[in-house]
């Protein structure tokens, strides 16, 4: 019986990491490990990039959850407010 009962414990030990990760976002501790993933920048889906000069970042990822997320992990990741976080080209 103690067999079978560490056989069940395994099994949910194994299968809750799984479900737990698929639904706990990443955390960006900066723009470097945010860039990792997403190369131009992550941001909403109706966001605009602010420049003074040169062209706006366009190719930036748009999800608005994964946006909403990332600024809840770490807001500084969207220094100048146009709700990108870490653009580049």
């Amino acid at each position: 019986m103690k067999r079978v009962l560490g056989v069940v414990v395994l099994a949910l030990v194994a299968v809750a990491p799984s479900t737990a990760s698929a639904t706990i976002p990443a955390v960006y501790k900066n723009c470097t490990n945010l860039n990792k993933t997403y190369p131009h920048g992550l941001g909403q889906t109706t966001a605009r990039d602010h420049v003074t000069s040169g062209r706006p970042v366009t190719t930036f990822t748009k999800s608005n959850a994964r946006f909403a997320a990332a600024m809840k992990a770490n807001a500084g990741l969207d220094r100048d407010k146009d709700h990108i976080a870490c653009e580049k080209h």
